[in-house]
This record gives structure tokens, sequence and C-alpha cells, in this order.
């Protein structure tokens, strides 16, 4: 992928079109219309934010796919309900699981994601470059980011009440928000373990241009 610093990498441009295609399903009579604008916020806030920062600072092309990959996740969930996404009835009954496991998934990539992004951002704009400081700040940013999103789900459902259940999507689990910050900690050090070669080249080969 070429780019000067005066276009769009290409790479977002056609992530954006499938998130935006994705978007569009989504929105098209979701289960909750409330559970939908809350779901798909993130990407409405993070898309608009990496073209205003695009032409000066491009990510990764690594990282535009996974922020595509991630938002995809979310208008899933978004458009059925997370305890209510097909694919996860579909490994409760072939792993005979107690509940809809679907936000799990989501939780996961809320730290491999993430992580990719603060790994870049360390690399790229700070004095965090390298060595186990960086996977730490890494991993305990992860974690901070998670833990705030578990802050803002209670302070949503506390405002709106039984409308953000579907939000919460705890399915009666009593350590839902406890298991979410931990598959978002596991998520940030899987994709430490096996992203960080991968992504050390995309990010050489970016800043060589």
């Amino acid at each position: 992928m070429t780019t000067s610093r005066h276009e769009w990498p290409r790479t977002l441009l056609w992530t954006t079109v499938v998130v935006a295609a994705g978007l569009v399903w989504s929105g098209l009579a979701p289960f909750d219309r409330l559970t939908w604008y809350l779901e798909i916020f993130p990407i409405v806030i993070v898309f608009p934010l990496m073209y205003v920062t695009a032409r000066r600072h491009p990510l990764t092309p690594l990282l535009y796919i996974l922020i595509a990959f991630h938002s995809l996740i979310l208008v899933l969930g978004a458009h059925y309900t997370y305890a209510r996404v097909p694919l996860g009835f579909w490994a409760q009954d072939l792993f005979e699981l107690s509940r809809n496991h679907y936000d799990r998934i989501g939780h996961i990539a809320q730290g491999f994601i993430p992580a990719i992004a603060i790994r870049e951002i360390f690399k790229r704009w700070s004095p965090v470059k390298h060595g186990p400081w960086l996977a730490f700040m890494t991993v305990a940013t992860c974690l901070a980011i998670s833990a705030s999103y578990e802050f803002l789900e209670w302070w949503v459902a506390v405002a709106a009440g039984v409308a953000a259940e579907d939000f919460l999507a705890t399915q009666g689990d009593v350590w839902d928000t406890q298991w979410d910050m931990f598959l978002a900690t596991c998520g940030a050090i899987a994709a430490i373990v096996t992203l960080s070669g991968v992504h050390d080249r995309a990010i050489a080969k970016l800043v060589a241009r």
C-alpha cells in the first residue's frame, strides 16, 4: 500500500466500505434500537477519528484491518443483542454451554484489537518503544479501558434501567463484569504474544515511507 501524506490509506478506505455495509445491515430492524445505538457508538467515534488523523498519521494496514474486524463483531452484537447472536447459540449447543457466550468473544476482541492500537501508539509516539515495559504498559492500558467500559455499562444501566439489560448482556451471571475484564486482559496478552513480530514489521514498513 502506497500512501502519501496527502491521501487517505487505501486499507482505511476499503475497510470503511465493509464496516459501513455491516452497519447498514445491522441497523435494519435490530432487536432493540437503544441497544443498537449503544453498541455501535464506538464505531461512529473511531472511524471519523481515523479519517481526521489518517493523512498526517496513518496507522498500519494491520491495525486498520483489526479495527474493521472488531467493528463487525460489534455490529453483529448490536443487531441481535449479544445474548441472542445465532453464532453464540450454535456454540452453546455444540459445546453444551450454560449460556450464549458471544459476548465473551466481544470482550476478548476488546483486549486483542486495542492492544495492537495501544502498542502502535506507544512504539511510534512515546518513549516506551520496546521490551517488557512496552508489553506491560499495553496490557495495563487495555485493562484500564476494559474497566472504564464496565463503568460506562454500569452508568447506562442506572440511567436507562430495564432498557439497558440487553446492553449489559449479563444473562444472570453475577461474575460477568469480572469475566469481561479478565477476557479483555487475556485478549491483550494474546495479541502481544502472537502479533508483536508482524506488527513491528508493519510499523517499520510504514515509517520507512
